[in-house]
């Protein structure tokens, strides 16, 4: 039994908000251009918004994982995206993308479909209307080619 499945309801509902900061860091690392790391614009974040310390953990995790990882993570990406360009979706939906990716590829307590599934809430909270679809057949489809 992987450890996502074992969390109790209040450590699966903090995952998921940290999900939701991971989404808000990114969010300004990409808005600001991109430079530095996903770890610095974290800091900066915490510089002005308070995050619950026990959210931080997975928090650092993923942002490191995508630090860590971000030129595979978008290679993987485009490699299951069909007729659509990596940089031409709109930031939500590639920084979802990501997310999601990252927790697939290199978190390795989150199964692959808890992964896929909480991409799909980040994308029904912040996406556009197709963005939830879109974001399930995106990852459906790397997961199928990482896992082949």
């Amino acid at each position: 039994m992987s450890a996502e499945v074992r969390l109790s309801p209040a450590e699966r509902r903090d995952r998921g908000r940290a999900r939701a900061w991971v989404l808000q860091v990114h969010y300004r690392w990409e808005s600001e251009g991109g430079d530095g790391s996903f770890l610095d614009a974290l800091e900066h974040t915490l510089d002005t918004r308070r995050i619950a310390r026990r959210r931080l953990p997975y928090i650092r995790q993923v942002l490191g994982a995508m630090d860590e990882h971000l030129p595979e993570i978008d290679r993987e990406l485009r490699g299951a995206l069909d007729n659509w360009r990596l940089d031409r979706l709109s930031a939500m939906d590639r920084a979802v993308l990501r997310i999601g990716a990252t927790e697939l590829l290199y978190v390795d307590e989150v199964p692959p479909k808890v992964a896929i599934q909480e991409a799909i809430r980040l994308a029904e909270a912040y996406g556009g209307d197709e963005s939830p679809s879109f974001v399930n057949g995106v990852l459906d489809a790397l997961y199928k080619r990482a896992a082949g």
